[in-house]
């Protein structure tokens, strides 16, 4: 009773794996390997004893072939000289930009940053006035201290994330040409 629950159990095991090897399309062999006790087992290694099996939907993986090891990358450097040697060339029916129509973008691109980096400032001096060097007035609805605190902290995170992005934002200013 007990063999016939293993190999019904390991038919079900079998077909299952058989079912979801068949949707991914294996690529290897599977062999059927029975031992000196007569247990089966099912393996992609082919050992002594074992036999191919002829799955259904089995696609042979293509011979291996010689592949050349790709380029190293170049090493990023913040030099615009630096950026353009490590650029992969254009194809020549890439679309250009002349230099001043570029000179007009950036210039475009660092005032947008400029505006963003002041409301940011004036954000970061709002908080700052309201925080109170870390003793902010109490709210009418926080009688419970440990909500105080709260605020408190939700208060100090805020100011941290706008001095983030005021870094991200000078370096970001920096960054072009």
């Amino acid at each position: 009773m007990t063999t016939s629950v293993t190999c019904r159990g390991l038919k079900l095991a079998l077909a299952a794996g058989l079912t979801i090897t068949g949707a991914a399309q294996a690529q290897t062999q599977v062999y059927k390997c029975t031992d000196a006790q007569g247990r089966v087992e099912f393996t992609d290694s082919n050992k002594k004893g074992c036999k191919v099996l002829d799955l259904p939907g089995y696609i042979p993986a293509p011979p291996a072939r010689a592949v050349a090891p790709a380029p190293a990358p170049a090493a990023r450097t913040n030099s615009p000289a630096g950026s353009a040697a490590a650029a992969a060339p254009s194809p020549s029916d890439f679309p250009r930009v002349d230099t001043s129509q570029q000179r007009a973008r950036d210039n475009d691109r660092r005032e947008i940053l400029n505006e963003e980096l002041r409301a940011e400032e004036q954000k970061l001096a709002e908080q700052r006035r309201e925080f109170n060097n870390g003793e902010p007035p109490r709210n009418g609805n926080e009688r419970n201290y440990a909500k105080y605190q709260e605020r408190v902290a939700q208060m100090r995170e805020d100011i941290g994330r706008t001095e983030r992005n005021i870094e991200a934002l000078r370096r970001e200013i920096g960054n072009i040409r």
